[in-house]
This record gives C-alpha cells, sequence and structure tokens, in this order.
C-alpha cells in the first residue's frame, strides 16, 4: 500500500498499491514447473503470512464483524435450510461440526477471511508476494484462515497436500508458530468443506431461479457433491475433541 487516497487527491474513494509480478492460478501453482522451487517452502511461508495478518493490532482497525464457530455452523446452517435443500452428509456435517466445536478464542484476531490457493500471488522465484481478496475480513478465530486453505477444493487436484495443494499441516502450522492444534484446524477446514458445499448450493439456486443465468453458477452448483465427499472422509478420520 503506497497510498490511501484523501478527498483532496480528487479520485474519489481509491487507494494506490506498488505493481506486483505472480500467479495466481492455483492449478498452475500448483503443477506448473515453474513453481517447483517454491512450492516446498509454500505452506511454512503461508503460516508465517498469517501469522503477522493475525497479529495486526484490532484497536485501529475499521468496525469489522466478529465471528466464532457456533456462530458460522448457525449461520450456514441457516441459509440451508433457506435453500429447501435435502442433503443427507451436509446435515449429518451440520450436527457433527456442532458437537466437536471448539469455544471462541480468548483475544479475536484480524481474520482474512479468504486465504487460500487462488487468492494468493505466488512468484516462480520469490514465492508468496501478495494476498488478495480481502472483502470477507473480519475478527474470528485464527485458525479459521489456517483451516481454509486446507479445504480439499483450493487444492486443484493435489489432494495428498492438504495446504493449498503444495504442502503439509505440519510445515503450515511451524510458520504460523506452533500455538494452533491440527485438531483446530481440521476442525475449521472441515466447517470450510461444509460451508462451500452450502456456498455451491446457493450458487445453483440462483442460477435455478433466474436471478443468474450465468452457466458458471450452474457449473459451481454440481460442486456440491465434491464438498459432500471431503466431508465424509473427515467425518471418518479420527479427530478428538477440540479445546
Amino acid at each position: 500500500m503506497v497510498r490511501v487516497c484523501a478527498p483532496r487527491d480528487g479520485l474519489g474513494e481509491a487507494y494506490v498499491m506498488r505493481r506486483l509480478e505472480g500467479e495466481t492460478l492455483g492449478r498452475r501453482i500448483v503443477r506448473d514447473e515453474a513453481f517447483a522451487g517454491v512450492r516446498p517452502g509454500l505452506a511454512r511461508r503461508c503460516g508465517e503470512v498469517l501469522a503477522r495478518i493475525h497479529a495486526v493490532p484490532t484497536a485501529g482497525l475499521p468496525d469489522l464483524a466478529t465471528s466464532d464457530a457456533r456462530g458460522e455452523l448457525a449461520r450456514y446452517e441457516e441459509i440451508y435450510h433457506q435453500l429447501g435443500a435435502q442433503r443427507p452428509i451436509l446435515e449429518a456435517a451440520f450436527r457433527w461440526l456442532e458437537s466437536i466445536a471448539p469455544p471462541p478464542p480468548e483475544r479475536p484476531v484480524l481474520v482474512h477471511g479468504d486465504f487460500r490457493n487462488g487468492n494468493l500471488m505466488i512468484h516462480p522465484t520469490g514465492g508468496l508476494v501478495g494476498v488478495l481478496d480481502w472483502e470477507l475480513a473480519h475478527l474470528g478465530d485464527p485458525a479459521e484462515d489456517l483451516g481454509w486453505i486446507c479445504v480439499n477444493s483450493w487444492r486443484f487436484g493435489e489432494w495428498r497436500k492438504p495446504v493449498g495443494g503444495f504442502g503439509d499441516y505440519a510445515d503450515l502450522l511451524a510458520g504460523h508458530g506452533g500455538e494452533i492444534s491440527l485438531d483446530r484446524v481440521r476442525f475449521w477446514q472441515a466447517l470450510g468443506s461444509l460451508k462451500w458445499g452450502v456456498m455451491c448450493l446457493m450458487m445453483y439456486s440462483s442460477f435455478a431461479t433466474g436471478q443468474d443465468r450465468s452457466i458458471e453458477r450452474a457449473m459451481i452448483g454440481r460442486r456440491t457433491s465434491e464438498a459432500e465427499i471431503d466431508l465424509v472422509t473427515l467425518m471418518e478420520a479420527p479427530m478428538g475433541m477440540l479445546s
């Protein structure tokens, strides 16, 4: 960020940023040979960058919404019911996650809200150089960001690498400082898959009702089944009660 424009600049509500060079297409980042040299260090670097975001003093921030695990579950379950959908796996996931939801953090932090492969700018030699799409920023649990980047939908086919399709949990957590448990991150990962499944239903609904006739909405709507497969896998994996 170079400057937040003031009224005297005559540019309206605007800001000026430095130009960054890099790639944002997730499939290229996880597969192209050009990024082979930086992929091994990306998960740890993501943890480090998230640690910096989560350490931003909240006192001087604009008035942001605050969320926690149970609040997010309730919000998305209400949306799910409003859609009139009947998806047994999603309903089972709501009940499962409700039974293991962690308490709110002692101190809510700045959460990016959409920190994932696809919203990161990666340079073939410089690695992670930029974090995009801040419109979902809010106050909440730092594990939310750590879990969201691990959602299988953001691995672009490289499902064996849980962090963005390029890294492992241990490196992500080490980069963040090692204070957040893997169980807590995996809870938010599962909640992220559930949220994405509901979002896919929302997009299909907008297409089916004629509100948005973009074929993209219909195509994304079909991905609900992918989120359901991810949730079944997560529900079958060992995960203790969270604290």
